[in-house]
């Protein structure tokens, strides 16, 4: 825990209080503030917040049927089987699918809408970074639902309630634990992206993990991309703390 988790942050921090040219200051925190990078944050949280609603939205009910399939394990495995696979490769992959003249412009042509700008829009981004951060969903609400007692869904519908009354009022209540551990896998990470922001989306979508990598890469001033850095940990960390599980405790 200290060299691989606290040793990196205190590094971090060291490195955030110097500019540039290599002085001790505090200038980095104050130019934080400023409009641009304010941007960045609410950009950053935007589309971290619209990978993991669609995220949610596409790998609650993927894992409501695994948990109702026959091999369901197999298909589990089908589908976390992606994530295996390098993620630079991935995202090249679907350069080639979504650009000017690939098999998603070729579908549009053969149904007559024409070719289309896919690469390099807010579209592609968000459906790519779904596309990557789904298995890490759909795992932990697949778990909280075979977890879930079947019992209390016969005692649902013996007392009357709908299917949806029976979702909304028992089923997604008691696999809530695993919903917010996905979206906690999922929001975290997307935060930070800067590779698919870069190979995606261009200079359409400028997060802080992307300003990070300038900072770090391009204009070597370390001490604002640690800067910012810095603030990426402690939003992580009070999201960590909003969506963990208290657990309650009765005298």
């Amino acid at each position: 825990m200290l060299l691989f988790v606290f040793a990196p942050i205190a590094l971090i921090l060291y490195d955030s209080l110097f500019d540039v040219e290599g002085a001790f200051t505090f200038s980095n925190y104050a130019h934080f503030f400023t409009p641009v990078y304010m941007r960045m944050t609410l950009s950053s949280f935007w589309y971290a917040f619209l990978i993991t609603a669609f995220s949610l939205l596409v790998g609650y009910p993927a894992a409501y049927l695994l948990t109702r399939t026959k091999h369901k394990q197999l298909w589990l495995l089908l589908l976390i089987l992606p994530s295996w696979i390098n993620l630079l490769l991935k995202t090249y992959a679907f350069i080639g699918l979504f650009g000017t003249y690939g098999a998603a412009n070729a579908i549009l042509e053969t149904l007559g809408i024409g070719r289309q700008q896919i690469l390099f829009t807010d579209f592609s981004f968000v459906f790519v970074s779904v596309y990557i951060f789904i298995p890490f969903m759909i795992l932990p609400v697949f778990n909280a639902l075979e977890e879930l007692n079947p019992s209390l869904l016969d005692a649902s519908r013996d007392l009357g309630a709908s299917t949806w009354t029976t979702f909304r009022r028992v089923v997604f209540p008691l696999t809530l634990s695993g919903v917010k551990s996905g979206c906690q896998a999922v929001f975290i990470p997307a935060l930070s992206l800067f590779m698919i922001t870069r190979l995606i989306a261009g200079s359409r979508v400028i997060t802080l993990g992307t300003a990070i990598e300038q900072h770090f890469l391009v204009t070597q001033d370390w001490g604002m991309g640690a800067t910012i850095a810095v603030f990426l940990i402690i939003a992580m960390a009070v999201i960590m703390l909003l969506t963990g599980n208290r657990v309650r405790t009765r005298r």
